[in-house]
This record gives C-alpha cells, structure tokens and sequence, in this order.
C-alpha cells in the first residue's frame, strides 16, 4: 500500500523559511517522478516543484529562485525548502507521485498517481 505523509508545515511570517517533507512508503521510490503542488482557498491545485528520478528538477514561475526541491532515495524522502516565503504562498501543500509530464514547466493539466494528505503553509504579512 503506497503512503505519501507530509509534515513540516506550520505558520511564518513573510521572509522566513520552511522545509516540508514527504515520506514515501509501499513502492520503489527512487524510480518514481514526484512534485510538490498547492492549492489556495478558491484556487485550482497547482505545480510548484518536480524531480525526475534522474534528480533534474523544475519549478514553477512563481517559486523559481525561492523554493528547491530534492529527493533521498535512500531514505525515501522527498523535501521542499521555502525560503523568502510571501503571504501569497498560504496554500495546502502536497506530496504527489507519478507526475506526467514529469516537469512543472509545461503548460497544462498533469496526471499524479498517488497524493500525500496535504499539510498547511502560512505565511502573514
């Protein structure tokens, strides 16, 4: 049985940092394409971070530069670091796996096969 759990969320005020993890349970993780979306009160659910199983990462325009994206397949975790976070970022976050197409950079809808619980950001001005 596959399981995502995320954890790290929390509340912070604009400029600070968080680092969300995923634990992956039940299946080969390191083959797997696996992201970070997030979806705002009234808003679509969203790309934010991709890692192919090579370790090639993409991120979505809005976090390019702020947010980074990794992956420990020894330890079957996957990590989001938030830095210079911004009140717009307030969103539920999950852990997704078996993205396609595996990048946050093309335009339009994705398949994900397996979803974590989502966990809270906050960010407050």
């Amino acid at each position: 049985q596959v399981q995502l759990v995320e954890s790290g969320g929390g509340s912070v005020q604009a400029g600070g940092s968080l680092r969300l993890s995923c634990a992956a349970s039940g299946y080969t993780f390191s083959s797997r394409c696996m992201g970070w979306f997030r979806q705002a009160p009234g808003k679509e659910r969203e790309v934010v971070a991709v890692i192919a199983p090579n370790g090639g990462t993409s991120a979505a325009a809005s976090v390019k530069g702020r947010f980074t994206i990794s992956r420990d397949s020894a330890k079957n975790t996957l990590t989001l670091q938030m830095n210079s976070l911004k009140p717009e970022d307030t969103a539920v976050y999950y852990c997704a796996s078996d993205i396609v197409p595996c990048s946050a950079m093309v335009p339009g809808t994705r398949s994900v096969r397996y979803w974590g619980q989502g966990t809270q950001v906050t960010v407050s001005s």
